[in-house]
């Protein structure tokens, strides 16, 4: 396995790796993609063009991301059909963020897959777990989503809850850490 997949896997990645400058390498160039994403106005065409760059993979036209919008790799996004992304996320990617179809995403969220050693010599490094949100699921606004959590099917994360754990399909959380406040009302 090369680094990216043992970084996917959850592997702990030093800097002092062989293969680490490739890793950097990739850094650099999504720092370079979001910097020219959040330079200047875009159009939502224009935006789709620049983070299917940044992500290596077509996005539907249905999806719409406002900028701005912050990943330190990017290559390890995928987006479904009908996903929006509001204005100032960051999306730390390293081990990899899937948005199923329809995920509604609030301004200045935070999707965070990676994590430093607790032990401190070795916190300079990082490892990742990755993030799943399922379908029709909404993040509210300042939401923080942290390494390896599933959000459920149309699950709803309220605004500013820091998620640690996974939520189930239909259910609202809220808090830090956010706990189950009920399921979705059906009618």
């Amino acid at each position: 396995m090369d680094i990216f997949e043992r970084m996917r896997k959850g592997e702990l990645i030093l800097d002092s790796d062989p293969e680490y400058p490739e890793l950097y390498k990739a850094l650099i160039r999504g720092m370079r993609i979001t910097g020219e994403l959040n330079s200047s106005y875009h159009t939502k065409e224009e935006t789709r063009v620049i983070i299917e760059k940044l992500t290596k993979q077509k996005i539907d036209k249905s999806t719409w991301i406002v900028p701005p919008f912050y990943s330190d790799f990017g290559q390890f996004i995928r987006l479904g059909k009908k996903v929006f992304i509001n204005s100032g996320c960051i999306f730390m990617d390293r081990g990899g963020i899937t948005l199923e179809d329809g995920v509604f995403v609030g301004p200045n969220v935070n999707i965070i897959t990676e994590n430093h050693s607790e032990i401190p010599e070795l916190r300079s490094n990082v490892y990742a777990k990755p993030i799943l949100v399922k379908p029709n699921a909404w993040i509210g606004a300042a939401a923080i989503l942290l390494p390896g959590v599933t959000i459920g099917e149309n699950s709803i994360v309220a605004a500013g809850s820091v998620v640690t754990k996974d939520v189930p399909d239909s259910t609202i959380v809220a808090g830090n850490p956010a706990k189950i406040i009920r399921k979705i009302k059906s009618e």
